[in-house]
C-alpha cells in the first residue's frame, strides 16, 4: 500500500460536506448563488478525482492513496481509505455525474432549492465514501448514510407517488443492510477468535480462516444486501417506482452510481472475503443474472412511460454486470467494471434527455410524442448517440463492456453466454422501437410542433457524456490498464483460497488465472478448483 499526494481522498469526502455546511448559511432566497456554489464545489471534487486518476499507478495491485487514522479503537474500527483499479473507475463516475446532475437541476427544481442542493452535496460525499472506505464499519456508515439525502430527494422533489416510492426504496435497502451488519459483526468476532485481534479492517479480514458452512451464511447476508442494491431479479421491484417518482437528477445518480454500489460490493467484499462460498453460489447467481437480463428486456419492451422503460433496461444491463463478475475471469470481470461505468453514462444520459423533454411537455408517455427529430434536431442527435450506446453499437462504450463480458462468460459458461446474447438483441428491439415512436413519423400532438430545441446549458450537460461515450468506445485501454493489476490480484487470491479447500466439497465453477491482462493480451488459463 502507498500514500501519495496527501489526504486527497479525505479532501474528496470533505469538500461536499463543507459545501453543504456553507449552503446552510446562505440566504435561501439567493437561489442563483446557491446553484452556482453547489456546482462549483462538485466540480472541484471532479478535478481532484482527475488528479487521483493521473497519479494512479497501473502496475500496483494494492491500495493507493491510503489514509488511516484511529476512529473507534474499542471495537477495532479505523478511518481507513484507499483506492485500487476496481474502485477508481467508480470514483471517477461519481464525481463526473454529480456536477452534471446539479447543472441539470438548475431549471428542473423550482422549490426549496437550498435544501435540494444540500442533499445533492451530502449524497455526493456518501457515494464517494462507499467507494473508498476499507473499514467495514466505515463502509456501512457511508452505505446507510447516503440513503438519507436520496430519501429526501425522492420524497420531497419527486412525483405524485413519491412517498410510496421512497419508502419502498429505503425499506428494501435497509432490510438487506441489517443482515449485512450482523454478518460484519460475526466476521469480526470470528477473526478475533482465530487471531486474538478484533478488527473491521477489510484487508486484514481477507484470507482469514472461516469454515465453509459459515462462509455460506455470511456470503448470503452480504450478497442479499448487494443484490437488492443492484438490483438483481427478483429483488428489483423497488427500482421502477423509485426512478419514475425521482426528480431527474435523482434518477441520474440512482442509476448512474447507487446501483453500482451493489455490484461493487460483490467485488470488494463478498468475493474476496468468502471465496469458497462465492464459488458455491455462482450457479444460482448466474441463473438469476440471465433471468434478469431477459426479464428486464422483455418488460422494458412493453412500457409506455419513457422513465419506466429505462428503469427496466437497467435491470437487464446490470444482469450483464453480475454475469461477468461471477464468470470470475479477467476479461469478464474487467468488462463488468467497465460496463458499470458505461451504464452510468448511457442510462444517466437517457434520464437527462427524458427530463429535458418532460420539462417541455410535462409528460413521459411515448404515445404523446412522434416526429420530434424535425422540431428538435440537436436533441434527436444526442438521443440517437445515447440510444446506440445503450444498445452496444461498435465504436461506442457499451459495445466494449458487453463484448468483454460475453467473451469471458463464453469461456466458462457457454449456455449462459448464448442466453445473455438474446438480451443484446432484445435491447436493440426495445430501444430502437422507443426511438422510432418518439423521434420518427408525424407528431401526434400539436404541442410537439412548437417545442424549443436544447440550448447551451443543456448541451453543456450532454456533450461531456457523449464525448466519454465515444472515447471509451474507441479507446478503452486507459481504463482497462488501471484495472488489470487489481483484478488479477483479486482472481489469484480467490483461486488460491479455493484450491486449498480441504474437507467441504462445494461446486467448482472455473476460475481464470491472471495472465498479462489487457484488452488483447493473454487472459489466462482455465483452472478448476477441486478437492
Amino acid at each position: 500500500m502507498s500514500q501519495a499526494g496527501g489526504p486527497i481522498l479525505s479532501t474528496l469526502l470533505a469538500l461536499p460536506l463543507l459545501g453543504a455546511l456553507l449552503l446552510t448559511i446562505v440566504d435561501g432566497a439567493r437561489e442563483g448563488l446557491i446553484k452556482r456554489l453547489a456546482l462549483a464545489i462538485s466540480s472541484l471534487d471532479l478535478l481532484l478525482s482527475l488528479i487521483v486518476y493521473v497519479r494512479f499507478d497501473p502496475a500496483q495491485a494494492g491500495m493507493q492513496f491510503v489514509e488511516r487514522a484511529s476512529w473507534i479503537p474499542s471495537i477495532g474500527s479505523s478511518y481507513f481509505l484507499g483506492v485500487d483499479g476496481i474502485s477508481l473507475p467508480l470514483l471517477l463516475l461519481t464525481t463526473f455525474l454529480t456536477p452534471i446532475a446539479i447543472l441539470a437541476s438548475f431549471s428542473g427544481v423550482a422549490s426549496r432549492v437550498k435544501a435540494y442542493m444540500i442533499c445533492m452535496l451530502l449524497l455526493q460525499s456518501g457515494m464517494i465514501g462507499v467507494f473508498v472506505a476499507l473499514d467495514l464499519v466505515l463502509f456501512y456508515v457511508f452505505w446507510e448514510g447516503m440513503l438519507i439525502p436520496m430519501y429526501f430527494l425522492i420524497g420531497v422533489w419527486g412525483g405524485p407517488r413519491r412517498i410510496y416510492a421512497t419508502l419502498k426504496f429505503v425499506l428494501f435497502t435497509m432490510a438487506g443492510s441489517v443482515l449485512m451488519l450482523l454478518a460484519m459483526i460475526a466476521l469480526a468476532f470470528l477473526h478475533q477468535g482465530s487471531t486474538g485481534r478484533l478488527t473491521f479492517d477489510l484487508l486484514e479480514l481477507i484470507g482469514g480462516p472461516i469454515p465453509y458452512g459459515t462462509q455460506l451464511w455470511l456470503f448470503a447476508a452480504f450478497g442479499l444486501a448487494f443484490a437488492i442494491k443492484v438490483p438483481m431479479f427478483p429483488f428489483h421491484t423497488w427500482l421502477p417506482d423509485a426512478h419514475v417518482e425521482a426528480p431527474t437528477a435523482g434518477s441520474v445518480l440512482l442509476a448512474g452510481v447507487l446501483l453500482k454500489m451493489g455490484t461493487y460490493g460483490f467485488l470488494r467484499f463478498a468475493l474476496p472475503l468468502f471465496p469458497e462460498a462465492a464459488v458455491a453460489f455462482t450457479p444460482l447467481i448466474s441463473v438469476l443474472a440471465v433471468i434478469g437480463i431477459l426479464y428486464g428486456a422483455l418488460v422494458a419492451m412493453v412500457q409506455d412511460d419513457l422513465k419506466r422503460l429505462v428503469a427496466y433496461s437497467s435491470v437487464s444491463h446490470l444482469g450483464f454486470v453480475m454475469l461477468g463478475i461471477f464468470a470470475m475471469n479477467l476479461q469478464a470481470v474487467e468488462g463488468s467494471i467497465l460496463q458499470m461505468v458505461n451504464h452510468g453514462l448511457s442510462t444517466g444520459a437517457l434520464f437527462l434527455l427524458i427530463g429535458m423533454i418532460y420539462e417541455r411537455r410535462h409528460t413521459r408517455m411515448i404515445e404523446e410524442f412522434g416526429g420530434l427529430s424535425r422540431t428538435l434536431p440537436r436533441f434527436a442527435l444526442c438521443f440517437l448517440v445515447v440510444t446506440m450506446s445503450s444498445i452496444g453499437l461498435p465504436g461506442l462504450n457499451g459495445f466494449v463492456g458487453e463484448f468483454l463480458i460475453l467473451t469471458g462468460t463464453f469461456r466458462v459458461y457457454k449456455g449462459f453466454a448464448v442466453l445473455a446474447t438474446l438480451g443484446v438483441i432484445l435491447a436493440a428491439v426495445y430501444m430502437l422501437w422507443m426511438w422510432q415512436r418518439v423521434m420518427w413519423g408525424t407528431s401526434r400532438r400539436v404541442e410537439n410542433l412548437t417545442l424549443n430545441d436544447i440550448g447551451c446549458r443543456e448541451m453543456a450537460i450532454l456533450v461531456p457524456i457523449i464525448l466519454l461515450i465515444l472515447w471509451i468506445g474507441l479507446n478503452p485501454n486507459p481504463l482497462l490498464r488501471r484495472m488489470d493489476a487489481s483484478v488479477i490480484n483479486l482472481l489469484e487470491g480467490m483461486r488460491s483460497a479455493t484450491s486449498e479447500v480441504q474437507g467441504a466439497n462445494p461446486p467448482n465453477p472455473p476460475l481464470i488465472k491472471g495472465g498479462e491482462g489487457g484488452f488483447l493480451g493473454d487472459w489466462g488459463d482455465l483452472v478448476r478448483s477441486t478437492n
